[in-house]
């Protein structure tokens, strides 16, 4: 039996990517704003009588947290228990296992921990029972759910989904049946809901700027709330300094040139030849940017990963 959790809609989250230490350019002090809009999420989602809901990337990187940031985590979450899907950097060599900072946090009570998929509790609001249901990095969206008595089906996903901004994305958006909506974290820069048969799709974005561009520096992150019946998020402003006092002084990167079609996967691999990074990252988000879990070759393509990278297989 499922859970039941009562609150009067979802209060969504996105890639929050806390970490100790400043990611990319981000300047000094980024653990602290990042925990402020945290706290400032959870409270203002239990002003509205609203569910805390995380859409993957709670952190930057999977293990190298210390305990300082783990204990913060667990004293914030804990009146509020929070449910969390896992998301690509959740996880270590494409696993998520006893030993990643996520797992920390569920195993001491302070998050509701999505790692698998499949419906995942039910809320209960004025209007009637809901159903969320999780696909979490690296598992398919379901083809169809049962969704019995539901008043609605909510389902998350942490996926490469092809948004209106990124045709070229692996998994198309396609209804699916029992399913109201489906609301994606993964990708970084909101997208417009989208309509696909009767299920809606959506992508608030992230909640924290981490690349140093114009885009990043034109938009306001925002959560987002769903209640029953609402034809769309509603975006709510996270705190947030001015993007002169997290990014450096100085010129924006060039934007790089799309490059052929047919050619981004080779492409790809090729800039990653000469480009090592810390325990295989830059590998396994590449692979987790242009796989797409649905294909029969996925499965093996990361046991390949997991074989070189020297972490241990699937099934172990």
């Amino acid at each position: 039996m499922l859970p039941e959790i009562e609150a009067k809609g979802f209060f969504f989250i996105a890639d929050p990517h806390l970490a100790a230490h400043p990611p990319a350019q981000r300047l000094e002090g980024y653990m602290g704003q990042v925990l402020d809009k945290l706290r400032a999420c959870l409270e203002r989602a239990k002003s509205l009588d609203l569910y805390p809901v995380f859409l993957g990337d709670l952190f930057h990187w999977p293990r190298e947290n210390p305990n300082n940031l783990l204990v913060e985590l667990i004293k914030l979450f804990e009146p509020y228990r929070p449910a969390a899907l896992v998301g690509n950097h959740d996880k270590y060599l494409a696993r998520f296992s006893n030993d990643v900072s996520l797992a920390v946090l569920a195993s001491a009570g302070a998050v509701r921990l999505l790692a698998e998929p499949g419906p995942a509790f039910w809320l209960r609001t004025p209007q009637g029972r809901v159903l969320l249901g999780a696909s979490p990095d690296g598992c398919p969206l379901p083809r169809r759910v049962d969704r019995g008595e539901a008043l609605s089906v909510v389902w998350i996903s942490h996926h490469n989904l092809s948004f209106v901004d990124f045709p070229e994305k692996p998994i198309a958006l396609r209804p699916i049946e029992g399913v109201d909506w489906v609301v994606n974290g993964h990708i970084h820069r909101p997208q417009p809901t989208t309509l696909v048969g009767r299920t809606r799709y959506a992508n608030p974005g992230n909640i924290t700027r981490l690349t140093f561009t114009a885009v990043t520096k034109r938009r306001t992150p925002s959560a987002s709330i769903w209640t029953p019946g609402c034809e769309d998020l509603t975006p709510w402003p996270v705190p947030l300094l001015p993007f002169e006092a997290v990014f450096p002084d100085q010129p924006f990167p060039p934007t790089p040139q799309e490059a052929p079609k047919g050619s981004l996967f080779v492409d790809g691999l090729e800039r990653l030849a000469w480009r090592r990074t810390r325990e295989g990252l830059g590998l396994r988000d590449f692979l987790a940017a242009n796989l797409n879990p649905e294909n029969p070759e996925t499965p093996l393509i990361w046991e390949l990963y997991q074989e070189v990278a020297g972490g241990p297989s699937q099934s172990s």
